[in-house]
């Protein structure tokens, strides 16, 4: 049974740390309120930038197995040997979400660490829909979370928003909105509404707080909106 099973919730965020120190202490913040309500963190699997700060914490709090990533084989960089830089930047410019020792990538996990265990997938898609079955599921409360990030971290949070309003999962989706980082999204959200192209019921699909220590309260309320579409998935 579903009530039975711990929580699980999937953070998105960024590779990079951000310029304000305040994104950091969120991700270490999120991290302590998921270790005192027993809640297993799914994340993309990286160790640098935001996503190595929230799963570096609660693997200090609660252990490696309170943390799963799943990381694309292509955001992987072999280490370099002793004696050379370990820099994760490759000559494109795009830094690679991990370092392991060169027979890893040979394997399809990571041995557990200091970030949790890791799975090794094949593609982006296969990422977002591994972390999404998981969060479906967990236990009461489990749902998608999203700190600051890019252009991938804003795709990965629509995109369960979109899920939720086509009845493909009924989990809470939860804006971390720090530094009012998020208003712009959240206007954008009001537009649709007003210009007819979301309905004013659904614009609740994707709830918004500004403290770490409301996410899981927000997480455990969270009601599905009415005007869903009524789709069967099979």
């Amino acid at each position: 049974m579903a009530e039975n099973k711990p929580a699980v919730v999937c953070v998105f965020c960024g590779s990079n740390p951000g310029k304000e120190p305040d994104h950091l202490e969120a991700a270490r913040s999120l991290a302590q309120e998921f270790h005192k309500h027993n809640v297993q963190l799914v994340y993309g699997g990286g160790t640098i930038g935001l996503m190595g700060e929230i799963a570096k914490t609660l693997v200090s709090l609660s252990g490696p197995e309170s943390v799963h990533g799943f990381i694309p084989r292509a955001l992987v960089k072999r280490a370099k040997k002793a004696g050379n830089s370990t820099d994760a930047t490759d000559s494109a410019g795009k830094a690679a979400e991990r370092l392991v020792k060169d027979d890893v990538l040979d394997e399809d996990k990571i041995p557990a660490s200091e970030y949790g265990m890791t799975t090794i997938v094949e593609d982006m898609h296969t990422r977002k829909r591994l972390m999404a079955e998981k969060v479906m599921e967990g236990g009461p409360g489990s749902g998608f979370v999203s700190l600051a990030g890019g252009f991938g971290t804003i795709e990965e949070i629509m995109e369960m928003t979109t899920w939720n309003q086509l009845s493909i999962h009924k989990n809470g989706l939860v804006l971390l909105n720090i530094r009012g980082y998020w208003d712009g999204l959240l206007a954008w959200v009001c537009t649709a509404v007003e210009e007819g192209f979301i309905n004013a019921q659904n614009a609740s699909i994707l709830a918004e707080v500004r403290d770490p220590k409301d996410v899981w309260p927000r997480l455990l309320e969270y009601q599905v909106s009415s005007a869903r579409m009524q789709l069967n998935w099979g």
